[in-house]
């Protein structure tokens, strides 16, 4: 039985190893170390305000986990947050774990009054729970993009607005290798 939860805290400790693993197998060891390492960062110095990270367990085994953090916009006033990064088990891909886990972390989100999330990454994936492209010039993203095409978003509200003015991540995203 799947069970989705918001408590990432008390699994916080193999958090980074789960993406760590999950990478490796699919990019490679460096890419898996570098990725272990930002969820790692990203749970050491993002304030508890600025960060929302979704379980899902399997008899209480760690099958999945999406992180989302906040992305700040000083010129307009609605609540963002980018979701990144995802990682679902290689013995449990392609079962919809990730979509549930998503869907799951998104509504935990607008029920929190966040207006709009963000994602960088594969546009065949992602659209499959509500993303759709982006321009830069819709939600200016913190760093220039490698691959532009990979920008998403996503109205939690229903508001299709730009959002208004230059965006600031948490310290673990800001980073240009990252984006």
């Amino acid at each position: 039985m799947l069970n989705l939860t918001t408590n990432y805290k008390a699994r916080s400790t193999e958090l980074p190893g789960l993406f760590r693993d999950v990478f490796a197998a699919s990019e490679g060891e460096e890419e898996g170390r570098a990725v272990g390492a930002l969820v790692q960062d990203l749970l050491n110095t993002t304030p508890d305000d600025d960060l929302l990270g979704v379980l899902a367990l399997e008899s209480s085994a760690l099958a999945a986990c999406v992180l989302f953090s906040r992305l700040s916009y000083d010129q307009d006033p609605r609540q963002v947050f980018l979701m990144s990064p995802v990682a679902v088990r290689t013995d449990r891909q392609k079962s919809g774990i990730g979509q549930k886990l998503i869907s799951f972390g998104l509504e935990e989100l607008r029920l929190q009054g966040i207006d709009f999330a963000v994602t960088y990454g594969d546009p065949a994936y992602y659209e499959k729970t509500g993303f759709q492209q982006i321009t830069e010039t819709f939600a200016q993203p913190p760093m220039p993009l490698s691959m532009p095409h990979g920008w998403l978003g996503q109205s939690l509200t229903g508001a299709e607005t730009p959002i208004e003015g230059p965006s600031h991540c948490v310290n673990a995203f800001n980073k240009p290798a990252l984006w």
